[in-house]
Order: C-alpha cells, then sequence, then structure tokens
C-alpha cells in the first residue's frame, strides 16, 4: 500500500511553513508518523565548507551518507530532479503520511494557503483542491478553515488518508485490552508494541508464533 501524499500550497509568504509548524505536532499527537519534503526551486547545498562530509565530496565521493543513533542522512547529486512520487518510494516508505510545502504542479491533492494580506486569488484550479486554509472564503464545493484551525485540518488528514490508508504493521495487528475494554491504539503505537514483544521473544525457546498473547495482573 503507497503512503498518502498530500500537498500544501500556496504563494510565497502564505503563511505555509507556519501552518505545517502547528500541524505536525497534532498529528504527532494522535499517533501519526509525518514525513515532510520541502521544495526548493533554485536548488541547495546541505554541505557546509570544512565539514568532513563537504570534504569527501571535494575528494571525489559520488554519495556521502552520515549516519548516527539519531538521523542518517544522504548526500549526493541526482541527473535530474525525483519526482515527487520517486522520492516518496524510494525513501518515505515507513510513515503513515508525506506532506509536502510546494509542488504545485504535482497531480497530487492539494491543500491551499492563501492570506489575504499576501494575495486574494488562488493558485490551484478548484479540481485540484482538497482543501483552502484562509483567513478568505471562496465558492468553491472543497472545505475551507481559518488559518489557525488545525484541528480542522488533521481531521480531515485523518478522515480522508489515516484511518484507511496508514502504513501497514509488519507482523499483524496489536490489540490492548484494559480490564476487558478494548483500548484504540494509533498505528505507530501499534508498531512500537509490536516491534518491542518481536525483540523480547525473539531470544526465547518456543516463543514464535502468529498470535502472541500477554496478561498483566497489578495489585489492588
Amino acid at each position: 500500500m503507497s503512503v498518502p501524499l498530500v500537498c500544501i500550497v500556496g504563494k510565497s509568504n502564505s503563511g505555509k511553513t507556519t501552518f505545517l509548524e502547528k500541524l505536525l505536532p497534532e498529528l504527532g499527537r494522535r499517533g501519526y508518523r509525518v514525513a515532510v519534503v520541502k521544495h526548493d526551486s533554485h536548488g541547495f547545498d546541505m554541505d557546509q565548507p570544512g565539514k568532513d562530509t563537504w570534504r569527501l565530496r571535494q575528494a571525489g565521493a559520488w554519495r556521502v551518507a552520515i549516519s548516527s543513533p539519531q538521523r542518517f542522512a544522504l548526500i549526493g547529486p541526482v541527473e535530474q530532479e525525483l519526482s515527487l512520487e520517486e522520492l516518496v518510494a524510494r525513501y518515505l516508505q515507513d510513515v503513515d503520511l508525506v506532506l509536502t510545502e510546494g509542488y504545485k504542479r504535482s497531480q497530487q491533492p492539494k491543500i491551499e494557503l492563501c492570506r489575504a494580506a499576501r494575495s486574494e486569488e488562488l493558485i490551484c484550479a478548484p479540481d485540484e483542491l482538497l482543501a483552502v486554509i484562509s483567513d478568505l472564503r471562496f465558492d468553491l464545493p472543497c472545505p475551507q478553515f481559518d488559518l489557525d484551525d488545525v484541528s480542522g485540518v488533521a481531521d480531515l488528514l485523518e478522515a480522508r488518508f489515516l484511518h484507511q490508508s496508514a502504513t501497514p504493521l509488519a507482523g499483524g495487528r496489536v490489540i490492548l485490552r484494559v480490564d476487558g475494554r478494548p483500548v484504540p491504539l494509533k498505528p505507530y503505537i501499534q508498531r512500537m508494541l509490536a516491534g518491542a514483544m518481536r525483540g523480547l521473544l525473539g531470544g526465547l525457546k518456543d516463543a514464535q508464533g502468529q498470535v502472541v498473547e500477554l496478561y498483566l495482573e497489578g495489585e489492588e
């Protein structure tokens, strides 16, 4: 199953980054892992002159990877710009949702951000729009949200993409019951619990199987 993709678009300085800074924590609190792709049509360079990765690339390395316990990065040239779909297929398959800042010419669903102080016109055609975020109102059939309605946009993304299309769990579903009551688990929490249990059981004899049941009994 492919990872759902939604482009956050708008004119420059319309507030795309600011809105994403508010939206990402909201989706994180709901248990989802979200990747963001920033489109830069002018080119960029992550290497700082004098740093080891810069020196190694200057020495002739075609690509340089840098890895730590917390982060991984791959730096190198491309013959032509990767399409958004190629980028996600190669590098972003372990998340529940990919949001972009930019890519207004892509074929993916778009949410356009429009501030009256910047412009009163949209850049997308009506049939391209999943929603509009604005302090204006337009004659459109899609949902429209105020500039600070982060919860409303998160609700829309959750309903349209995340409930149905969250990344499948490797190894199956995790069910949690407390005193017999089912406790809903977001995909991220299910993955975390499933990974922890498989890691613990991997070193035990006769602990492999399709269904694992664990009961914890607390003292009164």
